[in-house]
């Protein structure tokens, strides 16, 4: 397989429509954190996003992936649709950054996202789970009804969500 790099840069207006949709597309993320061993680890969990990209989610403290955020704030998260089907368009969306627990004025924002996307958490007793935020500098975006077949779309993320395009990749077969 050949990986080409395209020049021609995409406007920051169409990936962020593009990431707001693709955050959007599933409830679920798959969070990826580092152990203090250097091992990696995942974790499923339900989450909402703010207009700037930040990811929150709840996670009881003594969890493993909630442990490794307080000793290595690294973190990347996955989110996609998993009723795609194997041979048909995909996409999905990978994010860059790092997690901590919120605290203070921190919190009352992540619940209020939360609550937003999830409205009947309220009603449920999580005393013992706390916010984590997830605040990405990178993202990295595959669509392929909106890019096309293999086509991969990487941004960084600056202040206020805004994405500045970096690079674009195309996946092809080898001849």
């Amino acid at each position: 397989m050949a990986i080409e790099r395209s020049k021609r840069p995409i406007a920051a207006s169409r990936m962020a429509a593009m990431a707001r949709k693709l955050l959007n597309a599933s409830p679920l993320c798959a969070i990826a954190t580092v152990a203090s061993e250097g091992r990696a680890h995942v974790n499923t969990a339900y989450f909402a996003w703010s207009p700037q990209f930040d990811l929150v989610w709840l996670s009881e403290p003594r969890a493993k992936h909630s442990r490794n955020v307080r000793a290595n704030d690294t973190a990347a998260v996955a989110v996609y649709d998993s009723s795609q089907v194997w041979g048909k368009p995909d996409r999905g969306i990978q994010l860059f950054g790092s997690a901590h627990e919120a605290d203070g004025a921190d919190v009352q924002d992540a619940e209020a996202l939360y609550a937003k996307r999830f409205p009947d958490y309220r009603t449920s007793d999580l005393s013992a789970y706390r916010f984590y935020r997830f605040c990405p500098r990178r993202l990295k975006l595959f669509d392929e009804r909106v890019l096309g077949t293999g086509v991969f779309v990487t941004a960084s993320i600056a202040g206020e969500g805004r994405l500045a395009w970096e690079r674009t990749e195309i996946y092809r077969q080898a001849v």
